[in-house]
C-alpha cells in the first residue's frame, strides 16, 4: 500500500452533506471568504483526524516491537480497519436516501467566514462517515508503515473535492449559477453509489492484507 491507495477514501469524506454545504457556501453573499473558512475547518479536523489515527495506530505496533506478535498485531488492525469499512458501507447505504439538504443550509447564504469556518469543523466532526473514514486512512497508513505525510495527499484530494463549488464560481463566473446546482443534486442523488465502490476496493486490499 501507497498513498495513491489511501486517496480514493478522499471521495468518501465529501460525498453528500459535506459537498452539498460547500455548494451553498459557494452561492452565499461572500462566496470567497465563506468557501476559504468552509476549507480551513474541514482541513483542520481531517487533518487532525488522520493524524490521530496514524498515532495510536504506530504507538501499538512500536510498543509491539519486530518478530511474530508485530505480525498478529498488523492481522489485528487489518481486522479492525475491515470492520470499520463495513460499518462505513452500512451507514452510507442507509443515509442514500436523505430527501433533499437539511433546512438549516439555506442560511448559509449569509454565511461570515467564522461561521462557516465553525461549520467545517463541526460538519466534519459530527458525521459518523468522515470519523470512521479518517480512523480507517489513519490506521491503514500506519498499519503498512507509511510515514506521516503519506497522509497529506489524501488530506489535500479532500479540501480539493471540496473546493470544486468555488472554482466553478471562480472559472464560469455567472455561468456557475447554472453549475452549482447540478453539482448539488448530484451530490444529494449519486455521491453514495461512488463512495460504495471506493469502500468496496479499499475492503478489497484489506482483506487481501489479512489473508496473506
Amino acid at each position: 500500500m501507497n498513498f495513491l491507495t489511501i486517496l480514493p477514501m478522499a471521495v468518501v469524506m465529501v460525498a453528500g452533506t459535506q459537498l452539498v454545504a460547500a455548494v451553498f457556501l459557494a452561492s452565499a453573499d461572500r462566496p470567497r471568504a465563506a468557501s476559504l473558512g468552509y476549507l480551513s475547518g474541514a482541513g483542520l479536523v481531517v487533518a487532525g483526524g488522520v493524524t490521530v489515527s496514524w498515532l495510536v495506530t504506530r504507538a501499538v505496533k512500536v510498543d509491539v516491537g519486530a518478530g511474530p506478535g508485530r505480525r498478529a498485531v498488523e492481522s489485528r488492525i487489518d481486522v479492525v480497519v475491515l470492520a470499520l469499512l463495513v460499518v462505513l458501507a452500512v451507514v452510507v447505504l442507509l443515509r442514500r436516501h436523505t430527501a433533499g439538504p437539511p433546512k438549516w443550509m439555506s442560511g448559509l447564504q449569509r454565511a461570515s467566514p467564522a461561521y462557516a469556518l465553525r461549520l467545517g469543523v463541526l460538519l466534519f466532526l459530527a458525521m459518523p462517515t468522515d470519523d470512521i473514514t479518517m480512523l480507517t486512512v489513519g490506521a491503514s497508513a500506519a498499519r503498512h508503515d507509511l510515514s506521516w505525510w503519506h497522509l497529506l495527499p489524501f488530506v489535500l484530494l479532500t479540501l480539493a473535492l471540496l473546493a470544486l463549488p468555488l472554482l466553478a464560481l471562480l472559472l464560469l463566473g455567472h455561468r456557475a449559477e447554472a453549475v452549482l446546482p447540478r453539482i448539488r443534486d448530484w451530490a444529494g442523488r449519486h455521491s453514495w453509489v461512488v463512495s460504495e465502490i471506493v469502500i468496496g476496493f479499499f475492503v478489497v486490499l484489506t482483506a487481501a492484507d489479512l489473508l496473506r
